[in-house]
């Protein structure tokens, strides 16, 4: 991953969009898990209804690797400067076809969008999550966590608070272990630097 020098501004401005942001409505149909999700499009107007009016935009490029895979990188900007990349999601395509090739594609835009602007773009299929067997998360996973998100705030002269908001996390004792493993990679991924 890599970002501008500061992501003072952009993370505000990218908490400022979580608090309003309308979360899109789940329209289309996955038959091979009996599941609605949100398509690519109604992903992007979520976006496109808030962000440039808080100085946030992104684009996306497809690539591949030498593995024969396909991914999709996603770089956030602010009117700033300042900006984040992300590091590309790669996967391999069902049929090596173009049909193939352009399904996965979108696919990985749509993940990638909603995870960099915290939208929920496919129902919950976690057997756990629909059984209500989620592990609350320990005091020592959530000190930690509190930890690093005061070191990546010091790391980027920024506040904790905002870097809270823009993980949307509302109350540590109700987090679970896996929301406390997806935050620690969101702070890696967004480049927080181990000692």
């Amino acid at each position: 991953m890599n970002k501008s020098e500061s992501i003072v501004e952009i993370s505000k401005a990218l908490a400022e969009f979580q608090e309003k942001v309308k979360q899109p409505l789940k329209d289309a149909n996955n038959p091979f898990f009996k599941s609605k999700y949100v398509p690519l499009e109604n992903v992007v107007e979520s976006i496109t209804e808030i962000a440039p009016r808080l100085g946030l935009s992104f684009t996306q490029w497809a690539l591949n690797d030498t593995n024969g895979r396909i991914g999709v990188a996603t770089m956030l900007m602010h009117s700033s400067g300042e900006y984040i990349e992300f590091d590309p999601v790669f996967m391999k395509a069902d049929k090596e076809t173009a049909q193939g090739a352009g399904a996965l594609i979108t696919y990985l835009k749509r993940y990638s969008l909603s995870a960099v602007f915290g939208i929920t773009s496919d129902q919950d299929d976690d057997g756990n999550a629909a059984s209500g067997n989620k592990k609350l998360a320990t005091a020592q996973e959530v000190g930690q966590l509190k930890a690093n998100i005061m070191k990546f705030a010091k790391q980027n002269n920024g506040e904790a608070s905002i870097v809270q908001e823009s993980l949307k996390i509302k109350d540590y004792t109700k987090m679970t272990s896996e929301q406390v493993a997806f935050a620690q990679k969101t702070l890696n991924e967004w480049g927080l630097k181990h000692d």
